[in-house]
């Protein structure tokens, strides 16, 4: 995280693409909440998982499908989505995509 402090950065080349992979990066981590960068490859994702607060969903680049409460979306770059709190949500990549992951515990 260090090496992110007090620097411009393109969002889109804070981590690349790996073949057949999910790369996360951490932004911020705090006891308040945190920011986290994902790069996922086609067809790659997260099970359907719960989480006790809200998560906003930044697309970067690409394609995910994010459903929440059965309820599927399709994003695309520079839109967003907020997962309510103990809804459960999974996340897929349709083509390879990269986002910000904003979760605010308090």
């Amino acid at each position: 995280m260090d090496n992110l402090l007090s620097k411009i950065h393109n969002l889109e080349d804070i981590a690349d693409y790996q073949k057949d992979s999910i790369v996360s990066k951490i932004i911020i981590e705090k006891d308040s909440g945190s920011v986290t960068y994902f790069a996922f490859d086609k067809d790659q994702g997260l099970s359907e998982h719960t989480v006790p607060f809200d998560a906003m969903v930044i697309i970067i680049d690409g394609d995910a499908e994010i459903t929440i409460s059965g309820e599927n979306h399709q994003l695309h770059k520079n839109e967003m989505i907020i997962m309510p709190a103990q809804k459960p949500h999974a996340l897929k990549a349709i083509n390879k995509f990269k986002m910000l992951l904003t979760m605010i515990k308090s």
